[in-house]
């Protein structure tokens, strides 16, 4: 995401969304809040609910917007992957890294339990649209139930939140592990789980 930056005009909704990324990103969902994404702006910590009444409120319209771009990358990453079904899933597992370091919002927050009490069709149409693609990907590599298609989407995930988590707790940091390096050993470890499966079909 963006570098720090004082707002100064515009859109200040669109602001703080952007703001929300670099502090999650930063440091994590348990310290974000929206006093800190307003200081970050430079803005009165009473600006931020002109746009959002509370903390649920923004973070729903986070959801909403890295469901779509976290959609978005998967969708590319599936792509480039080729045309076995099971590169293509789990090329997810490589797209759900780079994006996850480059912004904080990984499915603990797309998905944040907090947010289902929130009425917000956009977030809802949005994360919607991210498990369907995922379930789509999942579906193709020829998983014989619903069951099974649950089961893979979760293992990638799994995989991929994993990676991303101990990225960012540094653990790779002695190997001197880059984010593209990991994201690819996340790859390597999903396909590994899909492998099993895939020869039984």
């Amino acid at each position: 995401m963006s570098a720090v930056r004082k707002y100064h005009h515009g859109d200040l909704r669109a602001a703080l969304i952007e703001a929300s990324f670099d502090l999650l990103a930063e440091g994590g969902l348990q310290r974000f809040s929206v006093a800190a994404v307003a200081r970050r702006l430079g803005v009165s910590s009473a600006a931020p609910y002109r746009h959002f009444p509370d903390r649920d409120h923004l973070l729903s319209a986070i959801s909403a917007t890295a469901a779509r771009d976290l959609r978005a990358a998967i969708t590319d990453a599936a792509a480039a992957a080729g045309t076995d079904p099971a590169d293509r899933l789990a090329a997810v597992a490589g797209a759900y890294v780079r994006y996850v370091v480059r912004t904080g919002a990984g499915f603990h927050v797309i998905y944040a339990a907090d947010l289902y009490r929130v009425p917000d069709d956009a977030r809802r149409e949005q994360t919607r649209a991210l498990m369907t693609t995922l379930f789509d990907l999942a579906t193709a590599t020829g998983a014989p139930s619903y069951e099974e298609d649950v089961l893979l989407v979760e293992a990638t995930i799994a995989v991929a939140h994993g990676y991303a988590s101990l990225f960012a707790d540094g653990f790779f940091a002695r190997n001197a592990g880059t984010v593209d390096a990991i994201a690819a050993r996340a790859v390597q470890a999903a396909r590994a789980l899909l492998a099993p499966s895939a020869a039984g079909r």
